[in-house]
């Protein structure tokens, strides 16, 4: 029996979200906020935080700024269900669009879920101003420069600082695949889109 792609394209994100909400889960169970586990020496760490704001740490402010990042996850995903749905009845769209997309979907459900329930199911904020789980850590160089050094001499410097999870992953992988790969898509489809116009 073929499976369709829309079938498909539902298990990737239902799989992806299952694993990013899995490792969340485990995380926040099992470790003390600021705890770290080495995996691969200094260069990759599981540190667990939680964060207000979006993907690697950015936020809009506090209270108002919160819920507004949350609603808009929300717009956010029901904009990709819908136009998900509109490329799924096109037989030439190509898989890797979907596919793309799919991540960016999967990633922004996995932080708007951190984002409504997870204040309420750990008890420490109301519904849609939970804190979003964040353990993913590659400080690659993590060095005090010397103090001979020009300018920064002296200065204690980390290459890649943020910390994220797999949702935040997840957008950034399948938006720059969907960027370096399938942009002739969507330059296609915006220029059929001006000549039926």
């Amino acid at each position: 029996m073929k499976v369709s792609k829309g079938v498909r394209i539902t298990l990737l994100v239902a799989l992806l979200l299952i694993v990013d909400q899995v490792v969340k889960i485990l995380v926040k169970t099992h470790m003390q906020i600021g705890q770290s586990i080495p995996v691969f020496g200094d260069w990759f760490q599981i540190l667990f935080i939680e964060n207000n704001g979006m993907a690697f740490g950015l936020q809009l402010g506090e209270g108002w700024g919160k819920l507004v990042l949350s609603l808009c996850r929300l717009v956010l995903i029901v904009l990709i269900i819908i136009y998900l749905r509109k490329l799924l009845k096109r037989p030439e769209t190509p898989t890797g669009v979907l596919v793309g997309l799919a991540a960016i979907l999967c990633g922004a459900i996995g932080n708007l879920i951190d984002s409504m329930f997870y204040g309420i199911i750990f008890d420490y904020a109301p519904f849609m101003y939970g804190k979003v789980v964040d353990m993913l850590y590659f400080p690659i160089i993590d060095t005090t420069l010397p103090a001979s050094f020009p300018i920064w001499g002296g200065r204690h410097i980390v290459f890649f600082r943020p910390i994220f999870n797999v949702a935040d992953s997840c957008i950034t992988c399948g938006a720059f695949y969907l960027l370096l790969f399938q942009w002739k898509f969507f330059a296609k489809s915006e220029k059929e889109k001006e000549e039926a116009e």
